[in-house]
């Protein structure tokens, strides 16, 4: 998702740019470096989260089935980057049809709400567990969970819904571009509710984040817990998931609202603007960048999670017969 200059003239799936040029801006690259290292980190640590929880989990708790759907959520936006890597690689210049368009710009906005939705889940969870356990969201059954789970999933595809209806592929030039972003003269309806759900879908859950932290620190502090293993890795959990929600989410956000503060109110200042453009640009790889460290988030929320991850990498080793030995036998 960018933010754009630019006019928002649809072209028609069948027609073709043959001026696509290779990038050569340095924010631009900056991006793209950032989003193939995501992909070659992250996609194999998905995988691999994805074979752990098929396979390998012997039992499931509400926290498990919720970190799942973050490990699902991560590996669908995952084999969505390359597509935008391809894109800025041609000089951000699409040349997969509008219908792709849409598709690529829905998976990408689906699965970054799911991933806060499930990170937020796991977070108030934990807090419930430590603050509230004779709470019946403590008590909550496995089958509960995943009907909220569900739940959650059907929210955050219909808010998303709007990024199929509107065609996304616009004409800047000779160029082809894809983006859920555009500076429109008149904002559709859809697409307003796009950007309001991509900003209320930061703030909710960074607040409800704060505050769960906040929460859990001063009870800790009061009763003198911290010493307890269960405390502490809700402590880890939580204070890692906000740590990972700050840094991935929050550029984006920050440099989102500030382009849209300049294009209302200076909107003559088109050296503040562009700059803040390029800025945003850069800030997605930080948003793709969750998908890379949520591994780290699993490890610390489920210690299910992590003695699986052990057992399955010792598992050979343990295994493995020592040769015989002639002495032993005497």
């Amino acid at each position: 998702m960018e933010l754009m200059t630019g006019t928002n003239e649809s072209i028609n799936d069948t027609t073709i740019f043959m001026h696509c040029q290779p990038t050569q801006d340095l924010g631009t690259l900056f991006l793209l470096f950032f989003m193939i290292i995501e992909v070659i980190v992250g996609l194999p640590g998905t995988v691999v989260a994805l074979w752990i929880f098929c396979f390998r989990m012997k039992f499931w708790k509400p926290h498990t089935l919720f970190l799942f759907n973050l490990v699902l959520a991560d590996f669908l936006l995952l084999i969505s980057v390359p597509f935008r890597i391809d894109t800025h690689l041609r000089g951000d210049c699409w040349v997969f049809g509008h219908v792709w368009c849409r598709i690529n710009l829905f998976m990408l906005a689906v699965n970054r709400s799911a991933s806060i939705a499930f990170m937020t889940a796991v977070a108030l969870e934990r807090y419930f567990k430590v603050l509230h356990p004779h709470h019946c969201i403590s008590r909550m059954t496995l089958t509960q969970a995943g009907w909220l789970a569900v739940l959650m999933w059907i929210a955050v595809i219909a808010l998303r819904i709007p990024l199929v209806t509107y065609n996304l592929l616009n004409q800047s030039g000779t160029v082809s571009q894809c983006r859920s972003f555009n500076s429109y003269i008149v904002i559709p309806l859809a697409i307003k509710v796009h950007y309001v759900a991509f900003t209320a879908e930061f703030f909710l859950p960074w607040f409800l984040l704060l505050f769960c932290s906040a929460r859990i620190a001063c009870f800790l502090h009061k009763r003198q817990m911290g010493r307890q293993k269960r405390v502490r890795r809700a402590i880890r959990a939580v204070g890692v998931i906000s740590l990972v929600f700050t840094i991935c989410f929050m550029p984006s956000i920050v440099t989102g609202l500030g382009g849209m503060y300049i294009k209302y109110f200076y909107p003559k200042d088109d050296t503040s603007y562009n700059l803040i453009t390029q800025l945003f640009m850069m800030c997605i790889g930080f948003t793709y960048l969750n998908s890379a460290l949520d591994p780290v988030i699993y490890s610390f929320s489920s210690s299910m999670f992590l003695d699986a991850l052990k057992s399955s990498f010792s598992f050979k080793k343990k295994n493995v017969r020592p040769a015989n030995n002639p002495a032993s036998n005497c």
